[in-house]
């Protein structure tokens, strides 16, 4: 083997050492990006329910007072109706 081919073959080992050491830390980062979106979202996804909750009791509670409105409406319609 002659010096040159040995550099050549060095080089590209030392190169593939560095990348597979780069590619894990850089894997290693990622997944704890992900778990903190996954805790992120978590909590979004909770807070959107109890929203979610907290909207249908005011739907139901508004929908009680369109009903007694409409009953008052039309008791004072037929009230002024029978006069």
């Amino acid at each position: 083997m002659s010096p040159e081919l040995i550099a050549i073959l060095t080089v590209g080992v030392a190169l593939a050492g560095v990348m597979l050491t780069l590619f894990g830390r850089l894997d290693r980062r990622i997944d704890r990006l992900d778990q903190r979106f996954e805790r992120r979202f978590d909590g979004l996804e909770r807070r959107v329910d109890a929203l979610d909750e907290r909207l249908t009791a005011l739907v139901e509670r508004v929908a009680r007072v369109e009903g007694l409105l409409e009953g008052l409406r039309d008791a004072v319609a037929g009230r002024q109706a029978a006069e």
